[in-house]
């Protein structure tokens, strides 16, 4: 079987070995930019995408680059706690979580690819600019080379080319008004060294998590994320690597310090900073149209809420791959992979839309808008627990559920 995979970022390279490790071994990934540069900032893989991850044989490899996450906490905008809960293996999961540079991950999974499948199966300087179905196949043109094959994966972003070729109609990414301002700071670690936080006041919300162990001075890379409604147009959307000085946007967070962790100065001592106004699309009826499917933000783009974007990507490539190796026809088994992931994805990208678990964040701030004294008073932690626990479930990261189920497909090691 020659598969076809359009984009080279972490969804297409997860395809990539997750075919590999099932046995499907001609195939293609192709990548627009010229070069794959290790760029961006921090995301977090959940545990059960390090859980499929691992069975690739990429555990210990990602243990290097990575920070296992311990705790995730919520605070309010006077850096008062409301919630907080372990995390990974302290959590009760088989597998860790992981704070990573995203592009020290793309550039792990790349040298993967080469490594299992050979140099040549990954080819930049490839943009993808339409498909054409054939009786037996698909055929992908790029910008006048034409390549063939049994079946053409699209892993090529929120602004995917196969989707608008599928979709002609459909409108661009969609902006809720907020914008995210990202970058990286070092800096001293906070809550341990292994602590992802989140503060807000149901306007304002900021994130940070390390990605990085400390350095000869102690000190690590600390991912952050600034949030907050602006009025401007929404032009960039769909762009994460337009930049932005840190002036321009630190003023909204400049009185908040907290007695673990100064944000203002945080924001104001990192390098660069990116804006990236909070955009997703609408679920599609379908991923798959006869030799021709969808994963990862191509299928669908949702909010960095929840920590989701990555991690479902992983998903969608075992899962695709498993089908592929076990049904053969290339057309029952994308069918048979969308049954398994559009419903679950379609539903993580609406409760991302509902702020997911930090939904904690805004119903503190509605019911105790100046601070409080006792959380239990105005949030019961059996409605904290229950936010979360919920959360957990849409997602497919239940622990329970993730440490018993079958595999999805063959392993490694």
């Amino acid at each position: 079987m020659r598969v076809i995979i359009a984009g080279g970022g972490i969804a297409g390279l997860s395809a990539a070995l997750s075919l590999h490790a099932a046995g499907i071994t001609d195939v293609l990934v192709t990548e627009a930019a010229e070069e794959i540069k290790p760029l961006g900032v921090g995301i977090n893989l959940l545990p059960h995408a390090v859980r499929e991850l691992t069975e690739l044989g990429l555990g210990e490899r990602i243990a290097r680059i990575g920070v296992a996450t311990g705790e995730l906490a919520y605070f309010n905008h006077l850096g008062q706690l409301i919630w907080s809960e372990p995390r990974g293996i302290g959590a009760g999961y088989r597998w860790a979580q992981y704070s990573v540079h995203r592009g020290r991950l793309q550039h792990l999974l790349l040298d993967a690819v080469h490594e299992r499948l050979g140099r040549a199966a990954v080819r930049t300087g490839h943009r993808l600019t339409r498909f054409t179905t054939t009786a037996d196949g698909v055929v992908a043109d790029f910008g006048g080379e034409r390549l063939a094959a049994d079946l053409l994966i699209a892993a090529d972003g929120i602004r995917s080319t196969v989707r608008a070729q599928l979709y002609p109609d459909e409108p661009g990414p969609l902006w809720n008004g907020l914008v995210l301002w990202r970058g990286i700071t070092k800096g001293v670690p906070y809550r341990g060294g292994q602590s992802m936080i989140m503060a807000g006041d149901g306007e304002r919300k900021f994130v940070a998590y390390p990605i990085s162990a400390p350095d000869e001075h102690g000190q690590v890379e600390i991912n952050w994320v600034a949030e907050r409604p602006l009025a401007h147009s929404a032009a960039g959307r769909g762009n994460w690597n337009q930049r932005i000085p840190v002036d321009e946007f630190l003023p909204h967070f400049a009185d908040w310090k907290f007695d673990w962790l100064d944000v203002a100065g945080t924001i104001r001592d990192a390098q660069q900073a990116y804006e990236y106004p909070m955009v997703d699309r609408d679920p599609l009826p379908r991923w798959t149209h006869g030799r021709v499917t969808l994963i990862g933000d191509a299928a669908h783009p949702m909010y960095p809420i929840g920590s989701n974007g990555a991690s479902q990507a992983v998903l969608d490539a075992r899962v695709l791959s498993d089908a592929l190796a076990r049904i053969g026809d290339p057309e029952r088994a994308c069918e048979h992979y969308e049954a398994q992931r559009r419903p679950p994805t379609a539903a993580t990208l609406l409760a991302n839309r509902g702020m997911g678990p930090e939904l904690v964040i805004k119903l503190a701030n509605e019911r105790a808008p100046e601070g409080f004294t006792d959380i239990e008073q105005i949030l019961p932690l059996s409605e904290r627990t229950e936010i979360a626990a919920r959360y957990k479930r849409i997602a497919g990261f239940d622990p329970k559920l993730l440490n018993e189920r079958a595999s999805y497909g063959t392993t490694i090691g």
